[in-house]
């Protein structure tokens, strides 16, 4: 049986100042815990159901500092899912310095005020997909380390490096250094008629607003996703997540960075 502190303490977890306090997070999901196991993360508690801890191999559990024995009913206590899954982590934080000089000479991405859990979430998967490592977030985006974030992310964070960080500083280090910086506008060109680079900044603005007005200035190409359908009305625009996939893929694919 998992102890009252136990609970109260995982359940702390979901505060964003007691994450950044503690440098932990939790993740959910047999599967996703499966992932981290493999990957040899240091895992500050193991939860789980009888029958799943019993699966796991001493040489999975090297990096576990403790484990927990609970039932569905204490499950349900201290996930943040509607239908809990057998096991859940308290995972460390991964430490990682951000150099700037590094992440502008590789192709990365760089995201201003996204909001959304799910579409933060999806641009980290999107990201892990297509092999980007470096992700840049302005200092108001959603947290990384929100449960829905993780949770939509689907183990994506073992490969992508994602920082927050003063975005207007980072745009003008690119420029400085010929890097370009491609800006999602609607008076952008068409990706799919632009002359792509296989270096530079990809900026993804806010699901509403778009890009910050004052982040603009540092836009040397402007592209776009063209509109296909025909309809009027329910299709204004694609959210984030979306664009970001379709905008990695058309990047990658002209650079021929994608092999099949």
């Amino acid at each position: 049986m998992i102890s009252k502190s136990s609970i109260k303490f995982i359940k702390s977890l979901q505060n964003k100042k007691v994450r950044n306090e503690e440098r932990l997070f939790v993740i959910e999901g047999d599967k996703l815990v499966k992932e981290f196991l493999i990957a040899n993360v240091p895992i500050k508690m193991l939860v789980g159901k009888p029958e799943f801890l019993k699966i796991l191999t001493p040489e999975l559990t090297r990096f576990v500092n403790e484990s927990e024995v609970v039932s569905y009913d204490e499950l349900k206590q201290i996930s943040t899912l509607k239908t809990p899954h057998n096991a859940l982590a308290v995972v460390h934080m991964q430490e990682r310095e951000m150099n700037i000089s590094e992440i502008i000479n590789h192709f990365c991405v760089a995201l201003d005020f996204v909001q959304d859990p799910g579409n933060m979430g999806t641009i980290i998967r999107a990201a892990g997909w297509f092999g980007i490592k470096n992700i840049v977030c302005s200092m108001d985006c959603v947290d990384v380390y929100n449960p829905k974030v993780i949770q939509s992310s689907m183990g994506a964070l073992l490969h992508v490096n994602v920082f927050n960080f003063d975005l207007k500083e980072l745009l003008a280090s690119a420029i400085q250094n010929s890097i370009p910086v491609f800006g999602t506008l609607l008076e952008g060109v068409s990706i799919y008629n632009h002359k792509l680079d296989s270096k530079g900044i990809i900026l993804l603005g806010n699901e509403s607003k778009g890009i910050s007005d004052e982040l603009i200035p540092f836009i040397t190409e402007k592209i776009r996703i063209p509109k296909f359908s025909k309809a009027k009305e329910g299709i204004d625009s694609l959210n984030v997540g979306m664009a970001a996939s379709v905008v990695f893929s058309e990047f990658l694919r002209k650079s021929g960075s994608l092999t099949d």
